[in-house]
């Protein structure tokens, strides 16, 4: 296992998050729904709801905005939606996956393709990003949860594969069907996780700089801006120095 990572680019795109709370809300709301709507209504009896809870509660979502979600999914007016998955590359040869949730494939697919064209980067075949990447379940935590010794000991009790720790919390990674055997057991060591979710974490990163960060970062912010899209995951490694520069 390794004990180490770069966590600043995953705080700034936090930081860049908490800045559109209600937008966030909106997403995390439709992937509860659609969660509950796959499976059982009951987090504790459907393994992708209870990622979208916890998800949503460490967003601060209220409890009642969460069990609208739920009891959504029962009502025979709820538009249909579909996951869809786009690739790209961005500036600098950065890989994208984006991830989204739609009613509308045409409308979707027509806006990720012009936010790629007009921030610098290209839409791709489907396959022709993702195969630099490696499907994981990721579980993570706030760095009040332990320190790096105590969450990797953890972490191997429960059957991890692997942690990154920084000052910005800890990140375990886990085989997707092992991630919520994982999440419980960790709970009792480590309390309730941040969030448990499906991830995709990139074999290789690659270091951005100059006039390329400043545009990446706003094709990164067209895309979760966008009202179907749920996820954008990216091999970028971004330095201190070049984040500090976007102000």
């Amino acid at each position: 296992m390794a004990g180490h990572s770069k966590y600043k680019n995953i705080m700034y795109r936090k930081g860049a998050q908490d800045k559109k709370r209600s937008a966030m809300f909106s997403k995390l709301s439709r992937e509860i729904t659609v969660a509950a709507k796959m499976g059982l209504p009951d987090p504790d009896m459907n393994p992708r709801l209870r990622a979208a809870v916890l998800a949503a509660k460490a967003q601060s979502m209220p409890k009642d905005n969460i069990q609208r979600s739920i009891d959504k999914a029962s009502m025979g007016d709820m538009a249909n939606y579909e996951e869809v998955r786009y690739e790209g590359y961005g500036p600098g040869g950065v890989a994208l996956i984006v991830e989204a949730l739609t009613d509308n494939r045409n409308r979707t697919a027509t806006n990720i393709r012009t936010a790629f064209s007009k921030n610098g980067g290209n839409l791709g075949a489907s396959g022709s990003v993702s195969h630099g990447f490696e499907r994981l379940g990721l579980i993570e935590y706030p760095a009040s949860a332990g320190d790096e010794d105590k969450v990797m000991e953890a972490a191997i009790e429960a059957g991890a594969d692997d942690v990154e720790s920084d000052e910005g919390g800890h990140r375990i990674w886990t085989p997707v069907e092992g991630m919520h055997d994982v999440a419980k057991s960790l709970e009792g060591a480590l309390g309730e996780a941040e969030a448990v979710k499906l991830a995709w974490k990139p074999g290789l990163e690659v270091s951005v700089a100059g006039d390329d960060v400043a545009t990446l970062m706003k094709l990164v912010d067209t895309l979760e801006d966008d009202d179907d899209v749920q996820t954008v995951w990216g091999n970028y490694d971004i330095s201190d120095e070049e984040l500090e520069k976007l102000g």
